[in-house]
């Protein structure tokens, strides 16, 4: 069986009944879903800096507490997503929860916050992973742009490939990036207690620019802002559980776990490194750029073989960590389609049991903001955390409103919670009640500190993105208005009039011949339609020829079986169009015999070859593309002439590899 490209790229069609074998474990969970989460420690704590850099070495002793506060919050979401997925074991993201708990309009908002927000992610992951590039190889800085545009379309290849093989995939420098870069900032911890707080650098850092502005507390509530983009990837587990082989609630809590207390100390560990070797964030449009995570390692251990290890695997999972997006975003669009505020297509899981429109949209909306905004990782931060807190908040405040409703025994106990006592449910009312309070205050401090350095974009987009939502749903609720209406009415016995056949012929020729017999068969009322001038005003008119060829290949045979003569009609189009000249028959026809059904055979030459569209005017296409919309009450069918012999067992093959014959 030869390979397609598809088939090359992609990989083979996968079976509906293989999708349990292809499910996450907490191995494969955590480069699939904690990319994100891992990643954001390279520009989370970057972004706080870039922020400080203005009070100099000042603003060094503010990003221990600045981290503090953010672990602090980073608990408060753990505790409260591990809530959410015993709660919706069944994919409990933010917009299920805020739809159930809170209504439609909140899990609108919820889905719109998280589709600007994964999308975002996508961009301004694979940003800060060309950044680390060109902090290593400062050559490469003009390419910025180019470089982010080459990853995204690696990222996407893969993920169309499915879940697990990217899991498998991103494994290696997943964890080759905590391995080394954990060791480093373990290393810079020993060297900075060792030396009594004074460690000295094995590559000293740039100097820190002279202070410009003054720590006030408006500034720090700038840096707590950009800092909490370190937080942003925390909700991937609890919107992808159904990724997770059985028993889901299990692995999805070993991932989610995994991720944050990674995430953590890798926090916590560049904050103690960064202030006691004195690193601080440069600004990224400028030549000679080094991100804050390159300084660090050059500090701690110098420019050797194993810096570029360590630079390597932070490119690598920066990059990547826009992988999480593409898990999530094309599950979340496959939930908000099956509710009818998407196109169903985003409903619909492709060849790798993957919903390949969702992860094709994604990447789309990447390369755009890519594209508008340079690659660079400082015009996009500002746009960041919005969406992401939004969607933190909305979710929390539904599982609040979720465990008051048992309490208050309007909603039945969980499955996960069935056992537990009315004080364990307060409990976790109090545990989500204070994260929606919680990341509800980060979120009203991310909104004033960012909103006129970008954040006002965001704002914007979000309704926008709700009014498209309803815009949809409105489509689907008319459709259904339509088609639905009656629909217990019995069908209609009493009249079996066969339809009034138009065939349109250019020639009498093989294609023609099969088209009239097929026509023939539906009924003995039957029109061939040849339209002239279609090639233009000096193109030979070959009417004699064909009035000839019908009386002997048509009308002869069909007395002889006792069959009416089907009709010939020549009518002339002065534009060199089918469409006109076939609807006014149509309509002629209608006129004529009211009530009876028409139909339309088109005959149609099929070419398998790809140059083969290119060699035919390919009339009939965009003919039945019109009949189709333009033609009331008219059933339109093709009669193919195919250039190639039919190869129905290779298309089986490719369609559904297993059942091909050994």
């Amino acid at each position: 069986m030869s390979l397609s490209l598809r088939g090359l790229l992609v990989g083979r069609p996968v079976a509906n009944r293989e999708a349990e074998g292809r499910k996450l474990n907490v191995l494969t969970g955590l480069p699939a879903m904690g990319l994100d989460g891992l990643g954001s420690a390279a520009y989370g704590p970057e972004a706080a800096l870039t922020i400080l850099a203005v009070t100099g070495s000042a603003g060094l002793g503010a990003i221990g507490p600045i981290t503090w506060v953010i672990l602090v919050l980073l608990a408060i979401l753990f505790f409260s997503y591990w809530q959410t997925i015993a709660a919706y074991p069944n994919n409990g993201g933010s917009y299920i929860v805020a739809k159930d708990n809170l209504g439609i309009h909140a899990g609108l908002l919820a889905a719109a916050a998280l589709m600007v927000d994964y999308m975002l992610n996508v961009a301004v992951g694979i940003s800060a992973g060309v950044g680390a590039l060109t902090s290593a190889i400062p050559v490469l800085h003009a390419a910025t742009l180019w470089l982010c545009l080459g990853i995204l379309a690696a990222v996407t290849l893969m993920n169309l490939r499915g879940t697990r093989e990217s899991g498998v995939a991103w494994a290696v420098p997943t964890y080759l990036f905590v391995a080394s870069l954990g060791g480093v900032l373990a290393w810079g911890v020993y060297e900075v207690m060792a030396s009594g707080g004074q460690p000295h650098p094995v590559v000293r850092p740039p100097e820190i620019g002279k202070a410009t502005g003054a720590l006030t507390l408006w500034l720090l509530l700038r840096a707590f802002a950009s800092g909490c983009t370190a937080m942003t990837g925390v909700e991937a587990v609890s919107n992808g559980v159904n990724a997770f082989r059985d028993p889901k609630v299990r692995h999805a809590h070993g991932t989610l776990a995994a991720i944050v207390i990674i995430l953590g100390l890798l926090l916590l560990g560049i904050a103690h490194v960064a202030q006691a070797y004195g690193v601080m964030a440069m600004d990224q449009t400028k030549e000679g750029y080094q991100s804050v995570l390159s300084q660090i390692v050059g500090a701690v251990y110098g420019r050797g073989w194993f810096y570029f290890v360590t630079i390597g695997s932070i490119l690598a999972v920066l990059c990547l960590s826009a992988n999480t997006s593409f898990v999530d975003f094309p599950r979340l669009c496959h939930l908000v389609a099956e509710d009818g505020f998407l196109p169903r297509p985003f409903a619909v899981p492709g060849r790798r049991l993957v919903y390949s429109v969702g992860i094709l949209f994604l990447a789309g909306g990447a390369a755009g903001l890519l594209t508008a905004f340079g690659g660079i990782t400082d015009r996009l931060i500002p746009l960041f955390a919005v969406g992401a807190f939004l969607s933190f908040t909305l979710s929390q405040a539904g599982m609040a409103a979720h465990w008051w409703a048992a309490l208050s025994g309007r909603r039945k106990p969980d499955e996960g919670s069935s056992q537990h006592s009315t004080g364990l449910d307060r409990a976790k009312l109090v545990i989500n009640g204070l994260g929606a309070v919680a990341t509800g205050l980060a979120l009203a401090v991310i909104l004033a500190a960012k909103f006129l350095e970008g954040a006002w974009l965001t704002v914007l987009v979000v309704p926008c993105t709700i009014a498209l939502l309803r815009a949809v749903r409105r489509y689907y609720d008319g459709i259904d208005r339509q088609i639905l209406r009656d629909r217990h009415r019995r069908i209609d016995l009493r009249r079996h009039t066969p339809p009034v056949v138009l065939v349109p012929i250019k020639r009498w020729d093989r294609l023609a011949r099969k088209a009239l017999e097929y026509a023939l068969r539906l009924s003995p009322d039957v029109t061939a339609l040849h339209v002239m001038a279609l090639e233009g005003p000096d193109a030979e008119d070959h009417q004699q020829t064909l009035r000839t060829e019908w009386q002997e290949c048509v009308e002869e045979p069909a007395r002889q079986s006792g069959l009416p003569p089907p009709r010939l009609e020549f009518v002339r189009s002065e534009f060199r169009s089918m469409t006109a000249p076939l609807l006014r028959t149509i309509q002629d026809v209608q006129r004529r015999s009211p009530g009876r059904p028409v139909t339309v055979i088109l005959p149609e030459l099929v070419d398998g070859r790809w140059w083969g569209y290119l060699m035919h005017v390919n009339r009939e296409r965009r003919l039945r593309a019109r009949l189709l919309r333009d033609a009331p009450n008219v059933v339109v069918s093709s009669v193919p002439w195919q250039l190639q012999a039919a190869r129905p067992e290779q298309a089986i093959a490719e369609e559904e590899p297993s059942r091909a014959p050994a």
